[in-house]
């Protein structure tokens, strides 16, 4: 059977609204998953990484999509960018912050690296990253998922940004963040 352009182009108004409670739904599961005591060891492993490069890590983790951008259809990827910015993740003295963010309810993880550190690495690898990074997430290990992205987004700070002389400025917040924002 033909497919009409219509079709193609947009998902439909059911599509949308199924999204939509997929979305509300997966706040419930994102609170059990993501406790306070595994908030806090998310923020101490970006501690401990920080002191091992000149770079800034945000981990970021939304249960769902706000509502405006589930009706426009807007991608996990989109909102990472958004966060990007919204948390100065961009902000950063040597342009080398990252920001992992997790999106729950679609089971996604999106990395957005700053200008110095995406010019050090080619798209492909962080192409490769994220595929790697999926299966946890899609089997719903979130913490494993997520300090496997952590470990991998530090080695990469360490090999080009390793730590300088003397001490370095913890520009962002180590701790994880949860929720809208």
């Amino acid at each position: 059977m033909a497919r009409r352009d219509h079709e193609t182009q947009r998902p439909g108004l059911l599509h949308r609204i199924a999204r939509l409670l997929r979305h509300r739904w997966a706040e419930g599961a994102a609170r059990r998953a993501f406790t306070p005591v595994l908030l806090e060891r998310l923020g101490q492993r970006v501690a401990a990484s920080e002191r091992r490069h000149s770079g800034q890590i945000r981990i970021c983790v939304e249960a769902g999509l706000p509502a405006s951008y589930l009706w426009r259809g807007a991608s996990a990827r989109e909102r990472a960018v958004t966060l990007f910015g919204k948390l100065r993740v961009w902000d950063t003295e040597h342009n080398n912050g990252v920001l992992i963010y997790l999106l729950v309810a679609e089971r996604a993880i999106e990395i957005v690296a700053d200008r110095a550190l995406a010019r050090a690495v080619p798209a492909a690898d962080w192409q490769a990253f994220v595929a790697r990074m999926g299966g946890a997430f899609r089997d719903g290990r979130y913490e494993d998922g997520l300090t496997e992205a952590l470990a991998e987004v530090s080695a990469l700070l360490v090999e080009h940004f390793p730590a300088g002389q003397g001490a370095h400025d913890n520009e962002l917040p180590d701790a994880a963040v949860f929720g809208k924002q």
